[in-house]
């Protein structure tokens, strides 16, 4: 985990957003094509149309979230779906508890 990076990609507002939709991407999202949102991820058209913003800006917010380790990715045929990544959201929690 690196704190700055995770701080860093927390720091936008739509970032912000889509991690509060994938912590409970059932009250957020329609399934794709059937997909598990819990175990899979909710798709990046999905997040696109829930933003109102370009597929590459999007993709860019992501990006970004994946790199902090907030989100994991799993393609899908063509397909790329994107979840929460729990650990490093508790250990962002915990480094807020023991160390800020």
């Amino acid at each position: 985990m690196e704190p700055i990076e995770i701080f860093k990609a927390l720091s936008n507002a739509s970032r912000l957003q889509i991690l509060h939709w994938l912590k409970e991407p059932e009250k957020h999202f329609t399934p794709h094509e059937g997909i598990d949102m819990r175990k899979i991820g909710v798709c990046v058209c999905q997040v696109t149309e829930k933003l109102k913003m370009t597929q590459s800006t999007a993709s860019q917010y992501l990006s970004i979230l994946q790199r902090a380790g907030l989100i994991t990715a799993e393609r899908i045929g063509k397909y790329t779906y994107f979840k929460r990544n729990e650990e490093t959201i508790r250990e962002i929690g915990a480094f807020f508890n023991n160390e800020i």
